[in-house]
């Protein structure tokens, strides 16, 4: 991981304030994923920034708000990119491919810098405020599966929410599965033999044109 956000910027150097947020993520994600929400402290978050307490204050008013910004950054990057793939084609089996591919390729690309733990394996489960964030993320991803299985199959709205809840779940564990057993054979070798897997249980459910 980078040690150097504040300083590629220029220690307390002017800038606009998206970029500035943008820097205080960058800096925050850090500190949070090398010690955890409750040994991380702002002053170390001010300081692998390159800016001062006070200017940190400035965007963020404490610890929780800025670790939610976090998460919710995270969280909207995911249910994008899962959004995205399932928008891409009408072909189911490849819908499913795009969204094992959303799952694993969000939790490999984040591993380096830790970004898909601030969701799945946050240390602060117990905060309301993080736990209702998690879930919402879940349940966006889960329904935005479920509004294309019901428009292509007919199934009604609890049958297609189930549908979804199983390849959702089923495609963020075994992504983090694949990542703890040091990705144990290659993430489009994992993707296929698990879309093969759930493919020939959805595709029970054939499309219906209308």
């Amino acid at each position: 991981m980078s040690s150097a956000v504040g300083t590629e910027l220029g220690r307390g150097g002017r800038l606009p304030r998206s970029a500035r947020r943008k820097q205080l993520l960058a800096a925050a994600q850090e500190v949070f994923v090398a010690n955890g929400y409750h040994a991380a402290a702002m002053d170390d978050i001010a300081e692998r920034a390159g800016v001062s307490k006070p200017v940190l204050y400035q965007h963020f008013p404490g610890k929780l708000e800025l670790y939610l910004a976090l998460l919710d950054t995270q969280a909207e990057a995911l249910n994008d990119t899962v959004v995205a793939a399932l928008a891409g084609t009408t072909d189911n089996s490849e819908r499913i491919h795009g969204v094992l591919s959303a799952y694993f390729g969000f939790v490999d690309r984040s591993d380096h810098d830790g970004a898909f733990r601030l969701i799945f394996e946050s240390d602060l489960v117990n905060e309301p405020a993080v736990r209702d964030r998690v879930e919402d993320v879940t349940r966006r991803t889960m329904l935005a599966v479920a509004d294309t299985v019901a428009a292509d199959t007919g199934l009604g709205r609890a049958e297609a929410q189930l549908l979804a809840t199983a390849l959702t779940g089923a495609a963020q564990v075994a992504a983090r599965w694949w990542l703890a057993e040091e990705r144990p054979l290659g993430q489009e070798d994992a993707i296929r033999l698990l879309e093969s897997l759930l493919w020939r249980g959805i595709s029970n459910f054939p499309r219906q044109d209308i």
